[in-house]
């Protein structure tokens, strides 16, 4: 059996899940409302307060659903309780980043500035002058946008200038030499 995939998923109070045919499943809580069609060969089961996904049989392929789905619907009632962030910081001299509304506005040494909007269930938040935090309740979006603003300007090798997210570390490369 898989390891993550025979788990049960623990559901708080305050949170409800429902599953309905072709396993579509939906997940309320207080921070909002998730809904996802899983692999419909996974059987998905709720007693009470515990979710447990379990497989027809050890096929390669369903070993693999296995613990894909249960990480999916794990996720989803993480996400609707604490919700997901991701941080990024902007290094470089002269980058900079404004929010107005819901639109981003990244200077990253381009001729013009990036403006980017925010997506549906997805928002941005200005810390301090070179920090943005990715918040929301879909560890996917939340992740996916997070890449297409670190998209807009990857952090280089020999100053480290750009956007990178908080805690990665950059590998810094040695510059050319002057001739002796």
């Amino acid at each position: 059996m898989s390891r993550i995939g025979r788990m049960p998923i623990a559901v708080p109070a305050g949170v409800s899940v429902e599953i309905a045919e072709n396993n579509r499943v939906t997940v309320k809580g207080p921070k909002g409302t998730l809904e996802r069609v899983l692999p419909s060969e996974m059987e998905i089961r709720q007693e009470e307060n515990v979710v447990t996904v379990s497989r027809p049989n050890d096929l390669k392929k369903m070993k693999a659903l296995h613990g894909l789905t249960r990480t999916l619907v794990s996720n989803m009632v993480v996400g609707v309780t604490e919700g997901y962030q991701k941080k990024l910081e902007v290094n470089g001299v002269g980058y900079r980043v404004q929010k107005a509304g819901r639109k981003l506005t990244l200077f990253l040494g381009y001729s013009h500035p990036v403006e980017m909007e925010d997506p549906e269930g997805i928002e941005t938040v200005l810390e301090g002058a070179n920090g943005i935090l990715v918040k929301g309740i879909d560890k996917e979006k939340v992740g996916q946008f997070a890449a297409e603003i670190r998209d807009k300007r990857k952090p280089e090798p020999y100053k480290g200038k750009g956007i990178k997210y908080a805690g990665e570390v950059i590998r810094r490369k040695v510059g050319k030499t002057g001739k002796k």
